[in-house]
């Protein structure tokens, strides 16, 4: 039996229509940057995220690099955030100026521990950017009061979680910004890269629309410098069709990973994703931790099933960060977390048999 990590293709043969006149649309009116279907998408994500404003963005990286420029981070400040999470999360603090200081990791999350928070806060501290890993939330009351004892920004990396809550409220809404990715691969992704930002503040929001488009208003006039961070709006007229899709899509994953947690009940081997109660996920993956995870991986692609590592090497002793001088032992939990996690495949159209036949593979090479 062949079970990919992700199957878009099972996913598109269900929209295929709706995609296809979406597009064909925005072909007619020629109208490729910021057409009516942005704006139409933006309020979409604001509403459907809670938020007062959205702007749609080049990627979700670029969310995080224009939230910290029109923020006003850069050269001289640190931001505090995780060291195991994708790269873009503190690439985009280097490449705003502005230094990555890493803070462990909760074992059982994976998320950034609160509690280690303040303890590296400096005078040169000026936000905090917690990571939603895997779709999961945060501890965002904890980080939250931490950044208003010190007055410091708080960027949500929500990449991975459009949709999640925690204690009720919506992946985004709770930091000083929130950024989403509609990179193919997630739960809501587009046909190429793209990502949003979304933010109570309108001041703030008219900022961050013009930094996206050069820092420019009106045409033409620049009291500062932004970028090139623009949403497609092929890209945009896309999302809002998926953007219908995505609850359904986000609970056939919650289904599919009680599924795995109920045949890996029981069995020692495999520790299977902890979800805090306050928190509902969106599982953009389903990530196991299991020991001789690189032999298993192995054994898995022989059997057809496809698999991903997120991630092998913590950020801390990445080459392009050493500079930073962190070293291996700095931070375990991240470490560890990276020798021993494993993805598996979770996405919506998979069938109870894929699921069965997964699970028995990872019992067998276990056992």
């Amino acid at each position: 039996m062949q079970v990919p990590l992700l199957d878009l293709k099972a996913q598109y043969a269900t929209i295929k229509d709706e995609i296809t006149t979406a597009i064909e649309s925005v072909m007619e009116s020629q109208y490729f940057i910021n057409g009516p279907e942005v704006k139409e998408l933006e309020k979409a994500v604001a509403d459907y995220s809670d938020c007062a404003a959205a702007i749609g963005v080049s990627s979700g990286t670029d969310a995080l690099l224009v939230s910290l420029m029109t923020l006003g981070i850069g050269v001289g400040d640190e931001v505090i955030t995780t060291p195991y999470t994708f790269f873009a999360t503190a690439g985009s603090i280097w490449r705003a100026g502005a230094k990555p200081v890493f803070v462990d990791i909760e074992p059982d999350t994976f998320n950034i521990d609160p509690s280690k928070i303040a303890a590296a806060v400096t005078d040169k501290t000026r936000a905090i950017m917690p990571v939603h890993l895997f779709g999961q939330m945060a501890d965002m009351d904890s980080i939250m009061e931490t950044a208003k004892k010190h007055n410091l920004f708080v960027v949500e990396d929500a990449a991975q979680a459009i949709g999640a809550t925690y204690k009720g409220r919506k992946a985004g809404s709770i930091g000083t910004t929130g950024c989403f990715s509609f990179f193919p691969s997630k739960n809501l992704g587009g046909m190429g890269d793209g990502g949003m930002v979304v933010t109570h503040d309108a001041e703030l929001a008219d900022r961050l629309t013009q930094c996206r488009n050069h820092g420019s208003k009106p045409k033409y006039y620049h009291k500062w410098v932004g970028g090139n961070f623009r949403l497609d709006t092929l890209q945009a007229a896309g999302l809002i069709v998926k953007l219908r899709h995505l609850d359904e899509w986000s609970a056939g994953r919650r289904a599919n990973a009680a599924k795995y947690d109920e045949l890996f009940a029981d069995f020692e081997p495999v520790t299977t994703p902890t979800i805090r109660d306050c928190n509902l996920t969106i599982y953009n993956q389903y990530v196991i931790r299991v020991p001789r995870r690189d032999e298993l991986q192995a054994f898995l692609k022989d059997q057809g099933i496809g698999t991903a590592v997120y991630y092998p090497l913590s950020l801390h002793e990445q080459e392009c960060f050493k500079e930073l001088g962190c070293k291996r032992g700095d931070f375990p939990e991240s470490e560890t977390a990276a020798a021993e996690t494993l993805a598996l495949p979770v996405y919506p159209e998979l069938t109870d048999e894929q699921i069965q036949y997964v699970a028995g593979k990872v019992k067998e090479f276990l056992i």
